[in-house]
């Protein structure tokens, strides 16, 4: 089973334009008024409609320490912090802002993880 997870927007051009341009993300399925997104095994959806969702966190896992700095680089601008180091999960983060005011959550697991 697989599932999607869909965000209302009053901007779907602008926010999916930052998803696929600076994240990486690729359209995955266009529907009527909502575009659906997949970078690796994530799914996620932006719908048009007049209030936009902001509520929870999109968050992209990448392979290494080295690849988190890498999308630093390219987000520094929505960036709300320099990458961390989160010893409580074992993580190296940093957390940004999407052009509507979502957090997104940049990260690498640093300790082994069953495949997905």
């Amino acid at each position: 089973m697989t599932g999607i997870v869909f965000f209302g927007t009053e901007s779907p051009a602008t926010v999916v334009d930052f998803y696929t341009e600076r994240l990486g993300a690729e359209r995955w399925l266009e529907q009527p008024d909502c575009t659906i997104l997949r970078y690796d095994n994530l799914l996620f959806g932006f719908c048009d409609r007049e209030d936009p969702d902001l509520e929870g966190t999109i968050t992209f896992v990448l392979d290494s320490r080295a690849a988190v700095d890498e999308a630093y680089v390219e987000l520094e601008d929505v960036a709300r912090e320099k990458p961390v180091l989160n010893e409580k999960y074992q993580i190296y983060q940093f957390f940004g802002t999407d052009p509507e005011g979502r957090t997104i959550e940049v990260q690498a697991f640093l300790h082994e993880t069953d495949s997905i």
